[in-house]
This record gives C-alpha cells, structure tokens and sequence, in this order.
C-alpha cells in the first residue's frame, strides 16, 4: 500500500501539456494538493525523472476540473504551475494554452454533454475569476482531435479550438493599469505594467541591449539579462500591489521590437525565469493590447490599426500566434470588449497516475485512497 492512484487525461493544449484531473479526485486542502501535484509531475529534478512532467515549464502544468455552480459557467478550471525543479506550485495564475484542452477535457470527463457538430463550453478560469467560450469541434457527438488547424510551436495540424475571452480586465490586480501609469521607470528601464489576463510588466528589448528577435535558446543563455529582468520585474509587482513577487510567477514578463516577418509585432515572453517556446494565450492578449493602447511602451514600435475587431500577430521564437481584439478607444483611453483566439488541443493518454500515499498525509502516513 505504497501508492495512491488518482485518474487522469494526459493533454496537450495549445503548446503546453499537462495532466488534467477531476478536482474531486484531489485532496482539497491546497498543502496537501501542491504535495500531491508536485509528487505527479516530478518536480525537484531537472528532468523530473519521477513524474510525468517534461523538464520545461510548458510540461508541468496542471488543470483541474469540476462541474461549475456559477450561473453562467459550465465548468470550473482550477489551474496550477509546478515549478520543474524546486517543488513548488504556483495557484495565483491562469494559463490560456492549457485552458485549450478543457473542453475537450470536460467533454470526454462527462462533464458536459456533446452536441453534433459543435459543442460550445462555458469556462470559468477560477483563479483569476475569467470567462471563456471554447467551440469544440464534436461531430456525431464525439471530440474530434484531428483537423486543418496549425499553429505556430506545434507539428501538423489538429482540429481548432475557438477561445473567446471576456471579463479579463484585471484579472490579477483589480486594474487595466495596476500603477495608474501607462508607463513607469524602473532603474532606468521603462515599462508598461498591464493586467489583461495575465498580470505583466512589458518593456522594449533594445533597453536591455536587445534586439528583441532572438531565439529562446540565446536568450536562455544570457544570465545578464534575466539577473535584470527580474530586478525589474519585482520591483514592478510591488508597484501592481502584488507584494513580493520573488517565489511567485506572476508578474510574467515580456519585451517587444517592430515586427519583420509581416506581423504587427515582435514579442518574447517569459515565464519568468525561462523563455517561453512560442506564446502564453494569456500573456498574448495582455501583448496585444499593450500594442494597441495609445501610450504604453508600445508606441514607436506598432502600427496601430483604425478598426475594432482588430487582428494583432504577434511574431514569436517559433512563429506568429493571432489575436482577435475588439476594442474601443474612449477619450483616449484603451477599452477591451473580448478577446479571441484560435489554438488546437489533443488526447495523448488516459488512465491512473500514482503518486506515493505519503504524499497525500501531511504526516507522511501511507494512505489507503486507491492505493496500489
């Protein structure tokens, strides 16, 4: 009785992938719960070895899932970052490419039902209190993986996953502004600390010596820049009122240049203590209205469109990722209507995870839960 098994979908959404479990399945008390996660995915080693995470912080991420009781949401998404290497789990984000895979995910748990041809899924992202609209392409009332959609940072195509964002102003800090400024000056580097989706604090890469088109393996090397970087990104979370943010994921962090490969412009993003492969579908719709807000960072760099709907390409390491902004410009102030996004997600595997009994006892007794 040396291990607890708990049932799960193992997922790819977006560019990320992950384990997405029933939330009744997990413990509640959220010490336990990081106990357990951390044990899943096997954080505390750079490849985590004895979990299922991928040594990368796209791969240790987790959703859980529960039927919702808020009158406009169909389903709960409880979202958790786990670090790959020093065993912690991070609750106070959302993340918008693992959110690709919850309605797939909520279709094949049973908690929504399928509709033929298309099924749409009402998603309440609880940890930043978001709504999203996912269509899930459900012919004769079964998820469809396979499709013509592509996106930049995976291989082939899949079937699409049509994400509309509503409500996401805020989302972390209470504000679109969360300094009141449209920029602020931080040791000499000036950026725009903005809260659409994702809580970030955005700057121009030629102010770190930049050029804002480098690969994420180059920018991974550079200990220089990221030693700064997060000089400035704490320092800018306690500016948003975040608090200390030195453990916490949140602010995440980006730097911008003009687009040259025909986007509108180009973005690299950090996760923060790592370069993302492509995107974060949060911190893009954050980007993207950082780009289209009069007076941010942005200015000099983008050639702002005059019609809402707006479509905004963010060039990335691995490609461009498209986002559908409507907007209003109100007295010169930025005003979001939604926001939507095109992303595919697929089933890679289901069954039981196990995970050591003591890591479900806070006094590390086995624990007789399912164990095997």
């Amino acid at each position: 009785m040396t291990q607890t098994g708990i049932p799960f979908l193992f997922m790819r959404g977006g560019t990320s992938r992950g384990p997405y479990f029933r939330r009744e399945d997990l413990p509640q008390d959220r010490d336990l719960l990081s106990r357990v996660l951390i044990a899943a995915v096997g954080s505390g080693h750079p490849l985590n070895i004895d979990g299922i995470g991928g040594g990368n912080a796209v791969t240790t991420k987790v959703a859980m899932l529960s039927k919702s009781e808020h009158d406009w949401a169909d389903v709960d998404y409880f979202f958790a970052q786990v670090s790959v290497e020093d065993r912690q789990v991070d609750y106070k984000p959302s993340c918008g490419n693992i959110l690709s895979g919850v309605g797939p995910a909520s279709i094949e748990m049973g908690l929504v039902p399928a509709e033929d041809g298309v099924t749409t899924v009402n998603i309440l992202a609880v940890n930043t209190a978001s709504k999203v609209v996912a269509e899930i392409q459900t012919p004769g009332g079964v998820v469809s993986y396979e499709g013509d959609a592509a996106i930049d940072g995976v291989p082939g195509t899949a079937a699409p996953v049509t994400l509309n964002f509503m409500d996401v102003v805020g989302s972390g800090t209470g504000a679109f502004l969360p300094t009141g400024n449209l920029r602020d000056s931080i040791g000499g580097i000036e950026i725009t600390a903005m809260d659409v989706a994702m809580p970030m604090a955005i700057a121009c890469a030629s102010d770190f010596g930049l050029t804002g088109y480098e690969s994420r393996e180059e920018l991974n090397a550079n200990a220089d820049f990221f030693a700064r970087m997060e000089e400035v990104r704490v320092e800018a979370g306690a500016l948003m009122g975040l608090g200390d943010v030195t453990k916490s994921v949140v602010p995440k962090f980006a730097v911008l240049a003009p687009a040259r490969d025909g986007g509108t412009i180009a973005a690299r993003y950090f996760m923060p203590w790592s370069t993302h492969p492509t995107m974060a579908v949060t911190g893009a719709q954050c980007v993207a209205c950082c780009a289209l807000t009069p007076g941010t960072i942005a200015d000099g760099l983008v050639e702002r469109p005059d019609n809402s709907p707006a479509s905004v390409e963010l060039e990335h390491p691995l490609g461009k990722l498209h986002v559908r902004v409507d907007y209003a410009i109100d007295d010169g102030a930025f005003r979001l209507k939604s926001a939507g996004l095109l992303r595919t997600a697929r089933k890679l595997a289901e069954g039981t995870i196990y995970v050591p009994a003591s890591a479900w006892r806070a006094d590390g007794a086995p624990d007789n839960k399912g164990s095997r």
